[in-house]
């Protein structure tokens, strides 16, 4: 089956793509093998956490622009980045939308008890960045390891409780168990009658983020109207609920659309001709398939999702063989400290593109014509330390594929 382009990575970046090129008309396979890292850590959209609340983010981006030349989002530019970020939030209107405060970052209680910077929140988050002290109470359930209400409510000094759950009394309750029970109104009128009992003067509820899978705004209002509080969500360990929903919402929107989608066996392998990519093979045990295209997007990520592999001497790109920019040793990959001030080296190891988003090689020769890459697999970038990893990859998502039809 033959398509105008293959993307290759269900993460944001990968779903980015498929929407942008969708858009455009274009027929869409996107292939992978699960949910990317949306449903590992995404919560909020990080897109440059390290800039100072004061600073407006287009600013900040535009300087950050002029002095790292070599990140992704110097390849992007900052009025595409924009526009990248425009197209993200127009999959989310109103009730479940992303928010920025002020066109700032803003920081958001989590798990740990601690304040994280990011930029966009989604609307069942934001009435954790108002949290005063004092006027919050925290929520967590008896079996939910993931969140411990009284040690995350103490940083702020806040109150918490932790609530007993009949349905799966003694034993291990799991993130997703729980977002299933919020949405059912018996449960929560059981837990909002249990902290009525016990909150006192405090005019803010926080829950871990497991408000629903499919419409948490509508169990946020309830909780909110039976409780008399505001609600809530505070960022927690994986798997992210989050995420799964920034996951569902573009899925659901892109099958609605006509991409198509293949979603758990992994590409086997890949058939070059020179420059060009001709075609993939996915292997489902006993049967065989190949799929070509046009064009090809690499969207695979870095380490967890696969996009990159490590031995004990070097770091490469399993797919394509594409080389991969990376300290010379493999004793400076890492800096003396886990926890140093200092990033670790090996976060910037990556694939280099030209200004098409094509590969190219250290002396920036074109390596394949017809594959784009894009996302946390590109190389220059230390997307933790910089908090910047959602941002990079819907800019770049969003970019490669404007490239890709320019030509």
């Amino acid at each position: 089956m033959h398509f105008d382009i293959i993307i290759i990575g269900m993460g944001l970046s990968g779903l980015m793509a498929a929407k942008t090129a969708v858009e455009m008309g274009k027929k869409v396979l996107i292939v992978g093998k699960g949910l990317g890292t949306l449903s590992i850590f995404s919560n909020t959209i990080d897109v440059l956490g390290i800039l100072p609340q004061t600073e407006k983010m287009r600013d900040g981006l535009s300087q950050w622009i002029k002095e790292h030349p070599g990140h992704p989002y110097s390849k992007v530019g900052s009025e595409k980045i924009d526009k990248a970020l425009s197209s993200f939030l127009s999959l989310f209107p109103p009730p479940y939308s992303f928010q920025t405060m002020d066109e700032t970052n803003c920081l958001v209680p989590t798990g740990a008890g601690t304040l994280r910077p990011t930029y966009l929140v989604p609307a069942t988050m934001s009435g954790g960045v108002c949290l005063r002290e004092g006027s919050g109470f925290m929520v967590g359930f008896r079996g939910f390891k993931d969140f411990y209400a009284n040690q995350i409510a103490s940083p702020f000094k806040c109150r918490g409780m932790t609530l007993s759950l009949p349905e799966t009394l003694h034993r291990e309750v799991t993130a997703t168990a729980l977002s299933r029970l919020m949405e059912k109104p018996s449960f929560r009128k059981s837990i909002a009658k249990e902290i009525k009992k016990n909150i006192k003067d405090e005019t803010q509820i926080g829950f871990p983020a497991i408000l629903g899978m499919n419409d948490p705004v509508e169990v946020k209002n309830d909780l909110e109207e039976q409780t008399g509080a505001r609600v809530f969500e505070i960022p927690i360990l994986p798997p992210s609920i989050p995420g799964m929903r920034i996951f569902n919402c573009f899925k659901a929107w892109l099958i609605r659309k006509g991409a198509s989608f293949l979603l758990g066996p992994s590409i086997s392998k890949t058939f070059l001709k020179g420059k060009r990519c001709e075609k993939i093979e996915i292997l489902h045990p006993p049967i065989v398939n190949s799929y070509s295209a046009d064009r090809y997007i690499l969207a695979t990520g870095r380490f967890i999702g696969g996009g990159l592999n490590a031995d004990m001497e070097k770091i490469y790109e399993p797919l394509f063989g594409l080389p991969v920019f990376q300290p010379p040793s493999r004793q400076e990959w890492f800096q003396k400290s886990f926890f140093s001030d200092q990033p670790h080296s090996i976060h910037q190891a990556g694939v280099l593109i030209d200004s098409f988003f094509r590969p190219v090689d250290e002396k920036g020769r074109l390596l394949l014509e017809n594959v784009w890459v894009t996302g946390t697999i590109l190389a220059h970038h230390h997307c933790i330390h910089e908090k910047s990893r959602e941002g990079i990859e819907i800019a770049t998502g969003y970019m490669a594929v404007q490239k890709a039809f320019e030509r």
